[in-house]
């Protein structure tokens, strides 16, 4: 063991004359710890706010899509001959998109209509698996006494109509329809024949699910759709992927994918994500400044041994380490001791899920926990930076004291 880091645990450990300094230290190294504390289950949860809305996006919606220009897509099918063997692409589906209004005897709402092929729907989103009443095979189905097709509908919208399983509904479409009354809206009846949960509110709100061949007879499209929605085997590959599908498809086609569908979204959460770092890494420094007054209450302190050792030949750099050792250990103890206790925390929420949320305003009712690796490595290293930075300016006027000086009057 080097004679400075020997001196420096000796400094912490020895009783004080001034139990003051001793209580300094103390507040110095629980502030670095609730500091970090206070960082990584902040961080966790951001991150596992991140990782559970992407999930559940993209088990709403597809990874990638491919749509035609100004014109919906009725060579579809051809399109997907092409694409599905590309690397890199698990499954494929058509799909049609309509904004619409949805009516039932208590109440109107108005909705995003979908139309899905559900066997072909069911490999790229997760559908089936959000469904908590109904089956996909009913989609397909038409009751032969009414001709009233089958829907989808979330949970919410449902709760909002006050219909259940098996009501009816009426859908109107805001594009016009020649009648014998003139041009108006086309309107039709619907059978609820799934409900939906996603888990996440806005979904919930406002999707509706019908199948391929209701959604292009209700809208007149014939046998287009809208276009293709693709999953891909890696959702962070997907811009390599829609480059080699442009490149098969050519002009008019066009892609997008997850990340431009939801760029303000996941740029906003990044941004929220830094700005409480930055803000609690204030704490740190909070505690930083605990650290240099200790110190320097220490080096005061013990300016007689200081003296003592530079007349036996300490350097001035050995003075220096002696300081910052002891202002390191301070810092390395408090982070430790927040590391561990954010772990626990975090393994706790992720564990009971204790706190709850209005899923209205969060998406979510449970608070979400994702641990990173790297988290836990930058915090550390911001916590023992400051640490050690805290140690600067106190080590410095400990090696220029004068040890003639320090001595004449003791």
């Amino acid at each position: 063991m080097r004679y400075e880091f020997f001196i420096s645990l000796r400094y912490l450990r020895a009783k004080r004359k001034q139990i003051f300094i001793s209580l300094i230290t103390i507040l110095s190294m629980a502030g670095v710890g609730l500091g970090v504390m206070a960082l990584i289950v902040v961080l966790s949860v951001m991150g596992g706010f991140v990782e559970d809305l992407k999930t559940k996006i993209l088990g709403t919606n597809a990874h990638l899509i491919v749509m035609q220009h100004n014109s919906p897509m009725r060579a579809y099918k051809e399109v997907i001959e092409k694409i599905q063997g590309l690397k890199g692409i698990v499954a494929c589906a058509p799909f049609i998109f309509s904004q619409a209004m949805i009516t039932s005897e208590n109440n109107a709402h108005g909705i995003v209509l979908r139309g899905i092929d559900p066997e072909a729907a069911s490999k790229v989103i997760n559908i089936g698996q959000t469904l908590k009443q109904g089956s996909l095979e009913a989609l397909q189905k038409e009751d032969e006494t009414t001709a009233n097709p089958g829907i989808f509908i979330g949970k919410e919208l449902a709760n909002n109509l006050g219909i259940f399983l098996g009501d009816q509904v009426v859908i109107v479409s805001p594009l016009g329809a020649l009648s014998p009354m003139g041009i108006g809206p086309p309107m039709k009846k619907f059978r609820v024949v799934g409900i939906f949960d996603t888990g996440m509110y806005e979904y919930d709100t406002s999707l509706a699910y019908i199948s391929l061949k209701s959604a292009q007879k209700f809208l007149a499209l014939g046998d287009a759709v809208t276009g293709v929605e693709i999953k891909v085997e890696d959702i962070y590959d997907v811009k390599s992927v829609a480059e080699r599908i442009r490149k098969v498809l050519g002009f008019p086609f066009w892609t997008k994918d997850w990340m431009q569908m939801n760029k303000s979204l996941f740029a906003a959460l990044k941004l929220e994500k830094t700005v409480m770092f930055i803000i609690l890494v204030l704490i740190v420094l909070v505690a930083a400044f605990g650290i240099v007054s200790s110190l320097i209450m220490v080096v005061m302190e013990k300016t007689k041994d200081i003296a003592i050792l530079k007349s036996m030949g300490a350097t001035a750099k050995s003075i220096r380490r002696i300081f910052i050792f002891e202002g390191l250990i301070i810092g390395l103890a408090g982070t430790i001791f927040g590391l561990i206790a954010g772990y626990t925390i975090c393994l706790l929420l992720a564990k009971y899920q204790f706190i709850s949320l209005p899923s209205d305003i969060y998406y979510i009712s449970r608070l979400p926990v994702k641990m990173n690796f790297f988290d836990f490595f930058l915090v550390a290293f911001s916590a023992i930076s400051i640490s050690f930075l805290a140690t600067i300016y106190p080590s410095y006027q400990a090696a220029k004291l004068d040890p003639a000086e320090a001595l004449r009057y003791e």
